[in-house]
C-alpha cells in the first residue's frame, strides 16, 4: 500500500493540525529509510517525487505558520530538522538532496524566527530560537555541493539572527539563552542531536559551524561588561577544537594577553595549517608560524 501523502485538492482554511500530521508522518518515513529502499508504506513513484511532495508540505507549513503561528511553527520545525539532516544521512535517492528540492533553509528559519519574535516576543524566540540555532547552523551551508542556484541564495543563521537582535540588550539575553542551551547540551539535555555522537569530534564541528556566530558574539559584547559570558563561551565543554581556541585567542588579544593570543593561534595552525583566518590574525598579532603553516603562507603568497 503507497504513501497517503499525496497531492490534495486546496483548502479553502488552512488545517494546521492536519499539516502538522502530514510533515510528521513525511519526516517519520523518511527517517525509516521508507523513501530509499523497498518499503510498502512509500510507493516507487513516490520515491521518485519525494521533492515534490517535501515542497508540497514545506510551502503548506508557511501557509499554516500565518493561520496557527504554533502549530505550523511545529510542522515547519520538523521539516527544517530533516533538510538539515540530508547533509549527513541519505534520505532519499539524490546525491544532493537540498538542491534538488531548491529548499533554502536559511529563509525557512528566517520565517520562522520572525513569526515567533512576533507572537512570543523576545523571551519566548530567544528560548526556542537558541537550541535551534545551534542544532541547524552549517559552515558551509545546506546543499552537500555547496554551489549552484541554491547555495547562493543561502545565508548564514548567524546572519539571520544579526537581524533580528537589536540594541546590546537583546545580544546579552540571547547570549544568556544561547550559553544555558550550551550548558544543557554538555550535561547530556534534549537538544543533542545525537548523543551517542557527542564526541569531541561532534563539539569540534559544533564549534566549526557555529564559529561565524561566536565572533559576532564576541564583537558585539566586547564592550558590554560582559567578560564573564566571553569567558564561559570561549571555554564551554559543549564545544571543541582548532575554532574553539581560535575564539580564545581573539579574547586573549582584546583582553591585551598577546603571548597567550600567539600561543594559541600557533597551536590552531598546527592543527590547520591552511585556515586563511588562522593565517590573518597569526600576522596580524606576529605570531610564529609552524613549518606547514608557513609553506602554505608562502604559496598564497605566491598566488
Amino acid at each position: 500500500m503507497g504513501t497517503s501523502l499525496r497531492p490534495r485538492a486546496p483548502r479553502r482554511r488552512w488545517d494546521a493540525q492536519s499539516v502538522l500530521d502530514d510533515a510528521r508522518r513525511f519526516v517519520e518515513l523518511a527517517r525509516a529509510g521508507a523513501y530509499m529502499a523497498g518499503d510498502r508504506r512509500v510507493s516507487p513513484k513516490e520515491r521518485t517525487r519525494w521533492r515534490f511532495t517535501f515542497n508540497r508540505l514545506t510551502e503548506d507549513a508557511k501557509k499554516a505558520l500565518a493561520a496557527d503561528a504554533a502549530t505550523g511553527g511545529q510542522a515547519l520545525e520538523l521539516l527544517i530538522d530533516l533538510a538539515d539532516e540530508t547533509c549527513d544521512y541519505d534520505y532519499f535517492r539524490s546525491d544532493d538532496p537540498m538542491a534538488a528540492a531548491r529548499f533554502v533553509v536559511s529563509d525557512a528559519v528566517a520565517l520562522l524566527w520572525a513569526t515567533y519574535l512576533d507572537l512570543y516576543g523576545f523571551s519566548g524566540f530567544a528560548e526556542r530560537a537558541a537550541p535551534q540555532l545551534i542544532g541547524w547552523e552549517r559552515a558551509y551551508g545546506w546543499t552537500r555541493r555547496g554551489d549552484g542556484p541554491t547555495a547562493d541564495k543561502e545565508t548564514t543563521l548567524a546572519d539571520v539572527l544579526a537581524r533580528l537582535l537589536r540594541g546590546i540588550d537583546a545580544w546579552l539575553d540571547f547570549t544568556d539563552r544561547y550559553l544555558a542551551a550550551l550548558d544543557r547540551l554538555a550535561g547530556g539535555g534534549a537538544e543533542r542531536r545525537a548523543p551517542w555522537r557527542d564526541t569531541g569530534f561532534e563539539r569540534g564541528e559544533r564549534a566549526r559551524n557555529l564559529a561565524g556566530w561566536h565572533l559576532m558574539v564576541l564583537d558585539r559584547l566586547a564592550d558590554a561588561e560582559a567578560d564573564d559570558r566571553l569567558e564561559r563561551l570561549a571555554t564551554h565543554p559543549a564545544l571543541a577544537g582548532p575554532e574553539l581556541r581560535y575564539l580564545r585567542a581573539r579574547l586573549a588579544r582584546r583582553r591585551g594577553e598577546n603571548d597567550t593570543a600567539r600561543t594559541l593561534i600557533r597551536d590552531c595552525l598546527n592543527e590547520l595549517p591552511g585556515h586563511t583566518q588562522f593565517l590573518d590574525f597569526a600576522r596580524e598579532i606576529g605570531a610564529e608560524f609552524p613549518e606547514r603553516a608557513r609553506r602554505v603562507s608562502d604559496q598564497l603568497s605566491g598566488w
